[in-house]
């Protein structure tokens, strides 16, 4: 009689940083002979995988436990939540366990407490790039934990802790195996990518032989040399990233820059304990472009912040003006357990965040619109996404995967998922591009 086969059931909530956690705990899964079930009822177990960055996030997570212990009755809880105290006992008691993030081993000890592995990891085969929640041309590669700032209106740090580097030898092997398997497109993600190396002093490890220094700029240039889309995510604005422009410049990673600004008030950019010199800021914009006219700069704003002012919101919006972002969101404020930022005095209506909110969303989708419509009757290599009958969607360089824009190609019925194509765009909102195959 055949054995059966022990099923895990997993749900992943989060930021891309999330995403990696489950994908090296689905990938320890397999290699450990456990089958990774689609339903609760045909799981054994159930895995969650939570957020707990805002209280929205913190109630799906709950909500997310609540219903796989609804339906399936046996549940193990990891990720930022289960950081935040007893939060998730307190709302669901009868969990089986709780692990904070980045804590697979943990995970996996609680998973062989509740459901024994069927046999030998050392026995089983996996691929070689383990198992991923993202399509197969696409992939998240993860290059730090943790972070050393202590911006006041975040928790990571407390949910994370501090900065921790993976050796870039290991880092360089993982995009290795992820390109052998068919990935297009990496993108580099961490808490703080421009710190990469900075807890170790950017040793130099070893990659395929050669000395190489743990630090963004000789990283971004090695990934540039495998032949794929190299994407930089969640890049803190230290004065060395101006380095990586000229690697843009050059074609060897995509002219892409994740920025998050936060705001453009030096006042409230103190309060934030973020860098604060706006004038600086837009004159490294303007250096940027110069050395690397196409590149799109993507940022993250809050608006509504303690102590916030009309003439705050003002200074921010002139910074979206003379700025000219290409992709920007926003966010109004929310307090979270555990920030600096809950104690700050001149709280925030919600109706004016949620105007102010509104006003911002407004001003960057005229300068969003301007932006791309420069793009019309323009040449662009673009990462398909999706083909049916009445086209494909594809990504451009300009566009990483589910938070920025779509180029719909209205010819394209015939193009494959995954692979890359030519196209001229011909037309454009505040958002998306269409274009036919060149």
């Amino acid at each position: 009689m055949a054995k059966h086969i022990p099923q895990v059931g997993f749900v992943s909530l989060g930021c891309p940083k999330a995403s990696s956690d489950a994908e090296r705990i689905l990938t320890q899964l397999r290699a450990e002979g456990y089958e990774i079930s689609g339903s609760y009822q045909d799981a054994d177990l159930v895995v969650v995988n939570t957020c707990g960055f805002i209280d929205a996030a913190v109630e799906e997570s709950l909500d997310a436990i609540g219903e796989a212990l609804a339906e399936n009755g046996k549940v193990i809880v990891t990720g930022c939540l289960g950081a935040k105290g007893s939060v998730v006992q307190d709302a669901h008691p009868s969990v089986l366990a709780v692990t904070g993030p980045h804590a697979l081993e943990e995970v996996m000890t609680a998973v062989h407490q509740h459901l024994p592995k069927l046999h030998d990891p050392y026995t089983d085969l996996i691929p070689p790039q383990g198992i991923r929640l993202t399509p197969e041309h696409y992939a998240y590669l993860k290059i730090s934990e943790g972070c050393n700032h202590r911006c006041s209106f975040c928790i990571i740090p407390s949910l994370r802790g501090d900065l921790v580097s993976r050796p870039v030898g290991e880092v360089m092997s993982e995009a290795e195996s992820l390109v052998s398997a068919g990935v297009k497109e990496l993108l580099v993600i961490s808490q703080d990518t421009s710190a990469y190396g900075v807890d170790v002093k950017y040793r130099t490890g070893f990659w395929n032989g050669r000395p190489l220094k743990a630090r963004m700029t000789e990283l971004a240039a090695a990934l540039g040399e495998l032949g794929i889309w190299v994407r930089l995510h969640y890049v803190y604005p230290y004065p060395h990233v101006d380095e990586v422009i000229p690697l843009m410049a050059e074609g060897k990673i995509l002219p892409y820059l994740d920025v998050p600004f936060q705001h453009a008030s030096p006042r409230i950019l103190k309060a934030m304990k973020r860098p604060g010199d706006i004038d600086g800021t837009l004159a490294r914009i303007k250096r940027w472009r110069d050395i690397c006219p196409d590149i799109a700069i993507r940022s993250t704003f809050i608006v509504g912040f303690p102590g916030e002012t009309d003439d705050d919101f003002q200074q921010l919006l002139d910074f979206l003006e003379e700025a000219q972002l290409d992709r920007v969101g926003c966010f109004a404020y929310s307090p979270v357990e555990g920030a600096a930022a809950n104690a700050l005095p001149g709280a925030v209506p919600e109706a004016l965040k949620q105007e102010r909110l509104a006003i911002f969303m407004e001003t960057q989708a005229e300068i969003s619109a301007a932006r791309l419509a420069q793009k019309i009757d323009r040449k662009l290599k673009v990462l398909v996404e999706e083909v049916d009958e009445e086209g494909a969607v594809a990504r451009s360089y300009a566009d990483a995967p589910e938070i920025d824009g779509l180029v719909y190609v209205a010819d394209g019925e015939n193009l494959q998922v995954g692979e890359f194509a030519e196209v001229v765009i011909t037309d454009a909102d505040d958002h998306d591009l269409w274009a036919k195959l060149a």
